[in-house]
């Protein structure tokens, strides 16, 4: 070892002494992923990672929820897909930010923050349009939060805050949310 930095040498030879087993249970596609060991072997060996950042919660389960916001067609994304009848579906995996600002994360803000959030996403993504829907998703917002047990009086005080406050995060996104490390 030179220093705090390995060669490459010693980096590979590391790699080979610990990886055996795994190694071989991937080849053998027995650890369940999805993609295969020819897919696997074309893959670039990557010194750097590749992250979004300003997430704190993941879904684990597929979501639906019927919304108001029936725009007479269909909206997708990634994770979300938002039916022409106004049903929306966020899929396991989707990842947001939760209550945003000077909010606390309780359980009757959970389930209005995710719809809330992919609302959002498909106007950030010019998949929903913003300046006809943003208001219903502020609605959207607050009717959930009420349905959890949220109090009137909080439910109101959120809803006054994204709509007010929360314009720019219905806006598309300038630049990327993408980071590499080191």
């Amino acid at each position: 070892m030179n220093g705090d930095f390995m060669t490459q040498d010693e980096v590979e030879a590391m790699l080979k002494s610990v990886t055996g087993d795994f190694t071989d249970a991937v080849s053998n596609n027995t650890t369940g992923w999805d993609i295969d060991a020819a897919t696997r072997a074309t893959m670039k060996l990557d010194p750097f990672i590749t992250y979004g950042k300003g997430y704190e919660y993941q879904l684990k389960k597929n979501y639906r929820v019927k919304t108001k916001i029936a725009t007479g067609e269909a909206h997708v994304s990634e994770f979300i897909a938002l039916d022409a009848d106004g049903t929306i579906t966020i899929l396991d995996g989707y990842a947001w930010d939760g209550p945003s600002g000077p909010a606390i994360d309780t359980t009757n803000f959970m389930r209005g923050s995710l719809v809330h959030d992919a609302l959002y996403q498909l106007m950030r993504e010019g998949k929903l349009d913003r300046e006809a829907w943003r208001q219903a998703a502020d609605e959207e917002l607050q009717r959930i939060c009420r349905e959890d047990g949220m109090s009137s009086f909080r439910a109101a005080y959120v809803y006054s805050g994204v709509h007010y406050f929360a314009h720019a995060a219905s806006m598309p996104e300038e630049g990327s949310n993408t980071f590499t490390a080191p």
